[in-house]
Order: C-alpha cells, then structure tokens, then sequence
C-alpha cells in the first residue's frame, strides 16, 4: 500500500471517528435534556429547540463526513492523473 493511500485511509478513520464521538455526544445531551424537560416542565417541551437547531449541525457533519469528504478525495485524485496526463 502506497504511502499516500495509507495517509488518505488515517485521515478518513479519523473523520469518522470525530462524527461518531459527535454523535453519540448528541444522542446523550439530548436524552438528558428531554429527561430535564419532563422532569421540570412536562406542560413546555422546550427540549425540542437544541434538538432540531443542534440536529442541524449534525446533519452538516453527516453531509462533510459522508458525502463531501469522499467526493473531495476522490475528485482530487482524478484531477492530478487527469493534469498528470496533459504534461506527457
């Protein structure tokens, strides 16, 4: 395996592992806050807010880790054989 293939995979592993520490963090913070929201005010469900506004975030984080990361290499790699080509 070639060295640049080994760094491309480190970096991907690592922006994996960053979105799912994200989300499970998102997951917990959440569970607490409907907890915290029952408990203290059941008639006001104002969990709902930091739920969907931070959901946002994470959506962003979904579209960056799985859809423009992998693009962005890949495309990346295209280019430099394709400008690779042109100079022979």
């Amino acid at each position: 395996m070639s060295q640049l293939k080994y760094e491309q995979a480190k970096k991907r592993v690592r922006e994996l592992k960053i979105f799912y520490g994200h989300f499970i963090f998102y997951i917990l913070v959440n569970i607490m806050l409907f907890i915290i929201n029952i408990m203290t005010s059941p008639g006001s469900l104002w969990f709902i807010y930091p739920l969907f506004g931070w959901g946002l975030g994470i959506l962003a984080h979904v579209t960056y880790t799985f859809i423009f990361s992998r693009w962005g290499s890949e495309w990346e790699e295209r280019k430099i054989k394709e400008l690779l080509s042109k100079d022979r």
